[in-house]
């Protein structure tokens, strides 16, 4: 990722942050219609799920300009994932999820560079849980 992608995805994470819940419950549902078999993996009451959901996107997005200090905490969550049932082919859906959901709060603000930014932001970090959970060599 370039400085420019990362402040791009920075600042535009901070205009979802004011409707955290609503983007989350989004994700969810976007989630679920493109990948309805992970929907199992997910207690009943999301309202918790969406809350870590959003923190850990924080921590992440956040944590951009620093990757060794949040690289460790993604290869646990990597690992914990796996107990979940989570599939390297599981990564894709939750990705395209991720950026309509962005697209859809962000609304004319979401241009092309802001697509590609948080495209290199989450292949970057799904690339290396997967690596981190599954071993090199391993696709999403």
């Amino acid at each position: 990722m370039t400085p420019q992608q990362i402040d791009l995805v920075q600042q535009s994470f901070a205009k979802v942050t004011p409707i955290s819940d609503q983007a989350a419950t989004l994700f969810y549902g976007r989630l679920f219609e493109i990948a309805p078999e992970v929907k199992a993996m997910f207690p009943a009451d999301m309202a918790e799920q969406r809350k870590k959901l959003m923190a850990t996107l924080s921590v992440v997005v956040n944590g951009l300009t620093k990757l060794d200090t949040i690289l460790p905490a993604a290869s646990g969550l990597a690992k914990k994932h796996v107990g979940y049932g989570v599939k390297p082919a599981h990564y894709t859906p939750v990705g395209a999820a991720l950026l309509w959901t962005l697209e859809q709060g962000l609304g004319p603000a979401w241009t092309p560079q802001l697509k590609d930014a948080w495209t290199a932001a989450y292949t970057t970090l799904s690339g290396f849980m997967i690596e981190e959970a599954y071993g090199r060599g391993a696709a999403a």
